[in-house]
């Protein structure tokens, strides 16, 4: 079987993110996102340039979790596409691009951060602390003791 790969994108949130909701009534992300750009010199050192700034959309649960836990300022890596669609302004058609990400999370490069894993821990906990005390293995038996259910 191949491995499954999808266009990714790294840079920082440039604007302060917005929610908006789309007709079918999902709810949608819209950033503006900069890439830091870096020329590298004869001497081997390198010299940063100007950053480029593009858009980001995400949409449904991507959105609402980036919604949550982005802000501006925030390092990032993304996995999604790029679509392109046509736009008209001041009677001109032009083409304009925004970068789709399925999928968003800190750059780990680039952010000092801690993981969260008791939603995750509660969650596998959940079923077996709904389970009859008789169907628990021995493992689950002592986390739910542990977590006084």
């Amino acid at each position: 079987m191949t491995i499954h790969t999808q266009q990714s994108l790294s840079g920082f949130i440039a604007s302060e993110p917005q929610r908006t909701v789309t007709e079918s009534g999902d709810a949608r992300l819209y950033v503006r996102i900069g890439q830091p750009h870096f020329r590298r010199n004869d001497d081997g050192s390198f010299t940063e340039l100007d950053p480029s700034f593009h858009d980001l959309v995400a949409y449904r649960a991507t959105a609402e979790r980036a919604l949550d836990r982005f802000q501006k300022g925030d390092s990032f890596v993304a996995e999604g596409y790029i679509r392109t669609f046509t736009v008209e302004r001041a009677g001109q058609v032009t083409e304009a691009e925004e970068f789709v990400a399925k999928h968003i999370g800190h750059d780990t490069a680039r952010t000092n951060y801690r993981v969260d894993r008791t939603r995750r821990a509660a969650r596998e906990l959940g079923d077996a602390a709904c389970a009859a005390p008789e169907r628990r293995t021995e493992r689950e038996r002592a986390d739910v003791t542990a977590l006084g259910r």
